[in-house]
């Protein structure tokens, strides 16, 4: 339940660790006030008016009724009228909580006259009814001898300046997190294998930290996978020489029996040393564009004959996304290659859901055993025990092709087929 409050997002998260606290002050302060401060206030202009009250009557009773007027018009705020041979009703009063009104009635229950006050319309002042001896006195008390603004307008201060504070804290939030925002969109361009600008060095000390962290790693991956191309290219460049004075000197030789099972073991070498080589141009830069991914398998299985192979092609979306058009064309070949050199029907569909695009490659081929799904990836690894390279299984068409699908920003996994062999299902970002 309070996942689903808590924001999910950093900002969020760190504006109410801010302001939480502000309302709780704010609250707190409010409730103290109202309970200390108010209840003070509402007291003292409660008794100022009843002792002006007090006086009234007094002078009343002397029948100093037009001096009674005009002080309580000039010097008290209040308005008398004096009715007489009337008695006061007191069902006619009307409860109040508040406490002005408790303090109100404590204070003109000290004249020891019956009476009553009405609240309910302050902007027209409170009345209050006084029984005298044979008269009823009704007095109205203009507002501001019981109402105090001055401590709503420092209720209403408070809670502007918390709104203010909210909005300073938001903008400098914000200013202090645009680094990590930028962090996120550069390491998830480099996951996808593009190239990544540096990482420029603002915000805080922790940010920045983190920020030349990331430059370190991405260098030393970039170095890495510099070090592994420069290797494997030279290794399959030096190999390639004494292949050829090999075959040279295998053309001299006069030992049929002798010769033939050299040209297997140089066929072998070579075709080891052409899976080198294609997996080296898998690390090779190439320019990023728009690619639709229905049309490159389409592409893929051009080749394939129609009498040979039973081809069933599900587009359900037509997917457009971005990446290196070569790579991945040789990563899904090598997939429909498998396909085609285990089984003679292959089955493809395309689909988009909330994680990106799908395109599932079935096959009825004898399959893969489940607890060599990963096996199967590593390089040079084929499940054929002989080893023979002179079948096409060099060990590195799966390696290859989860290289440049991670390389995209996405994966590939195998699964059962329907139709009896393997499933691999490529997942890709859009």
């Amino acid at each position: 339940m309070i996942k689903k409050i808590i924001p999910s997002t950093l900002i969020g998260r760190s504006i109410i660790i801010i302001f939480v606290p502000i309302i709780i002050l704010v609250l707190l302060t409010a409730f103290v006030f109202y309970q200390t401060s108010w209840n003070i206030i509402s007291k003292r202009l409660a008794e100022s008016v009843t002792a002006d009250i007090n006086v009234l009557v007094k002078l009343i009773n002397d029948d100093f009724i037009m001096y009674a007027n005009n002080i309580a018009e000039q010097d008290f705020k209040m308005k008398i009228d004096i009715k007489d041979k009337l008695a006061l009703n007191r069902m006619s009063m009307k409860t109040n909580n508040s406490i002005l009104a408790k303090k109100l009635n404590q204070s003109l229950s000290n004249l020891n006259r019956l009476f009553t006050f009405d609240i309910s319309n302050l902007e027209n002042g409170v009345i209050i009814n006084i029984q005298l001896e044979n008269k009823l006195l009704v007095v109205n008390v203009n507002k501001d001898r019981l109402y105090s603004e001055t401590a709503f307008v420092f209720l209403l201060w408070m809670i502007f300046a918390s709104l203010i504070l909210l909005a300073m804290s938001y903008f400098l939030m914000n200013k202090q997190l645009k680094p990590l925002k930028r962090l996120a969109i550069i390491a998830e361009t480099f996951g996808r294998g593009l190239d990544a600008p540096k990482l420029s060095s603002v915000g805080s000390y922790e940010i920045r930290q983190t920020s030349q962290a990331f430059n370190q790693m991405r260098t030393r991956i970039k170095r890495f996978l510099k070090q592994r191309t420069d290797m494997l290219a030279g290794v399959s460049h030096d190999l390639r020489t004494p292949l050829t004075r090999m075959k040279l000197q295998l053309s001299l030789l006069k030992d049929e029996k002798a010769k033939k099972e050299l040209e297997l073991d140089i066929k072998e070498m070579t075709a080891m040393l052409d899976s080198y080589v294609s997996f080296v141009k898998t690390e090779s830069s190439e320019t990023i564009e728009s690619i639709s991914i229905n049309e490159l398998i389409k592409e893929c299985l051009k080749n394939l004959s129609k009498e040979k192979y039973l081809i069933v092609f599900k587009e359900i979306n037509h997917v457009q996304t971005s990446g290196r058009p070569v790579q991945l064309k040789r990563a899904f070949q090598n997939i429909i290659d498998n396909c085609k050199r285990y089984g003679n029907k292959i089955k493809i569909v395309i689909f988009v859901n909330e994680n990106g695009c799908n395109v599932e490659i079935n096959d009825n081929g004898q399959g893969i055993p489940t607890e060599n799904y990963e096996d199967v990836f590593k390089p040079f690894f084929t499940l054929d025990p002989s080893r023979n390279k002179l079948k096409g299984e060099s060990g590195l068409g799966l390696t290859i092709t989860r290289d440049i699908i991670r390389s995209h920003g996405g994966e590939i996994k195998l699964g059962v087929s329907d139709l009896g062999g393997l499933k691999l299902s490529v997942l890709l970002p859009i």
